[in-house]
């Protein structure tokens, strides 16, 4: 059963729409209904084992001359480097030009670092920005408040100054315990929640740990525990091995040849029953993923706190989405870009609404195939990888956040440190699972590589959800853009 490519298109815009609207001005319908969406993004991993297996076989075993599954993995693996390279030195470029982490005002933001606790104030000033490395604040707001910093505490303030003069309004202050000290009054600027840093405690990791896990993790110990997992690099590996054993073994190898084909179209064909209630399960995801961050009320303030922050993100990502990979696809896969995007416009929906790429696989592999003919021993090889290892969106706001989080803690990064922040988010962005908040994770090790306080990643978790969509709609829109080219090439 088929849906009308342009009516299910409406209707995954419209449930968007009404997503954001009703779980913006009504956050607790939002939530209550966001179970729907889950249980549209269990049934899209549902499909990703089976489709990756069979559509890998199929497509390997339609190779004829084996010897060809080597010329489009090199290229393929080239493109998808070449790629996440050019949308890093975007971020970067971009996040140096707009500055987003310094102040602009007498009433902006300042970054405070606990350290030793003294009573004397020991500060620094760096491109207009307080930092405290160490000491106690007393007798803030009419001698009614004070505030002892140790090493495990962070606070942001706003800064008002006058000729000799520094005071500061405290926001919000929560210890390690998870205790909360709130003064009379509120300023304009970061909050800072400790305890969210559960997210990425432990995650200390290096380049040279993220690339050896993917390299070990080619190797599956477990092919069904890597099943269950949805852990898709292995199951590539296996699938590819097996493609290419059953073309050695002639009229034998064609009744499973033929099993795996006809697995392959029972796939596509729940995918297309899936389609018809994608508009209802994308709606619900939306509403509740705005529900659980407030509604509007909540959401829309911080988003304009940051704004210029997020505005950097979307800009770089917007540069790369609609300029890099266009140019990209017109030049190397000789493709009409307005023609191939619209095509693929339901695959890039469901990626901002499940903020997943191997989530989306089975939209994008369909759209991919049946819309813009891809062939399909290509879209199975290089799509798949792809939801594993391309993430330009990821890479280039790593690099954005980064340099963001050091600005606003008023440290200088040298030549040498940008190049550093270059090398490790192209890398650790391979490394990032194709799951949401994924590259949360590896953005620990970008701040690592360049001594940056990890705490900073506290500053943009409030509105990385919304992030997280938009820069996961690139990594598919590279997917897609590079099946294309690898097609061409071929």
């Amino acid at each position: 059963m088929r849906i009308n490519s342009n009516k299910l298109l409406l209707g995954i815009l419209i449930g968007i729409l009404l997503g954001f609207l009703s779980g913006g001005f009504y956050p607790e319908f939002g939530k209550a209904i966001y179970f729907i969406g889950e249980l549209f993004i269990k049934a899209l991993l549902m499909l990703v084992v089976p489709l990756v297996m069979t559509s890998i076989i199929v497509g390997i075993t339609g190779l004829g001359d084996i010897r060809k599954l080597g010329q489009i993995g090199r290229k393929t693996v080239i493109y998808y480097m070449s790629t996440t390279a050019l949308s890093v030195i975007v971020g970067i470029f971009l996040v140096n030009l707009v500055n987003p982490g310094f102040i602009s005002s007498e009433q902006d933001r300042i970054a405070f670092r606990g350290g030793e606790t003294k009573n004397n104030v020991e500060y620094s000033i760096s491109n207009n920005n307080l930092l405290l490395s160490k000491g106690k604040f007393e007798n803030v707001y009419d001698n009614n408040f004070s505030i002892i910093l140790t090493d495990q505490d962070s606070i942001y303030g706003e800064i008002k100054t006058n000729s000799t003069e520094y005071s500061v309004n405290i926001l919000k202050w929560l210890d390690k315990n998870g205790s909360t000290t709130t003064p009379n009054k509120i300023g304009k600027g970061y909050i800072v929640d400790l305890r969210v840093n559960d997210r990425i405690k432990n995650k200390e990791s290096s380049i040279t740990a993220v690339l050896k896990n993917v390299f070990t993790g080619l190797i599956p110990k477990n092919l069904f525990k890597a099943m269950v997992d949805n852990d898709v690099l292995p199951l590539i590996m296996f699938s590819l091995l097996f493609g290419a054993m059953l073309t050695t073994l002639g009229p034998n190898g064609q009744v499973v040849v033929s099993f795996f084909r006809g697995v392959n179209e029972v796939i596509m064909k729940i995918i297309h029953l899936l389609m018809l209630v994608a508009p209802i399960g994308i709606g619900a995801l939306i509403a509740g993923r705005l529900g659980n961050a407030g509604g509007f009320s909540d959401f829309i303030p911080e988003l304009v706190r940051l704004s210029k922050y997020a505005s950097t993100v979307i800009i770089g990502l917007l540069i790369h989405g609609m300029l890099t990979l266009p140019l990209i696809l017109l030049f190397f896969g000789k493709r009409n870009v307005w023609r191939f995007t619209a095509n693929m416009a339901s695959s890039l929906t469901t990626a901002f609404s499940t903020a997943s790429s191997s989530a989306t696989l089975p939209v994008t592999m369909q759209c991919a195939v049946e819309k813009n003919k891809v062939s399909k021993r290509t879209a199975s090889f290089v799509l798949p990888l792809g939801a594993t290892i391309n993430m330009d969106g990821t890479a280039l706001y790593e690099a954005v956040a980064a340099i963001f989080i050091a600005q606003i803690y008023g440290i200088d990064l040298t030549s040498a440190q940008m190049v550093v922040i270059f090398l490790t988010a192209t890398l650790a962005a391979i490394g990032a699972a194709g799951i949401p908040e994924a590259g949360l994770v590896t953005m620990v090790i970008v701040l690592q590589a360049v001594n940056l306080p990890i705490e900073g990643i506290s500053l943009i978790l409030i509105i990385d959800w919304f992030l997280d969509r938009c820069r996961t709609t690139i990594n598919v829109w590279g997917d897609a853009v590079g099946s294309a080219v690898i097609d061409r090439q071929n």
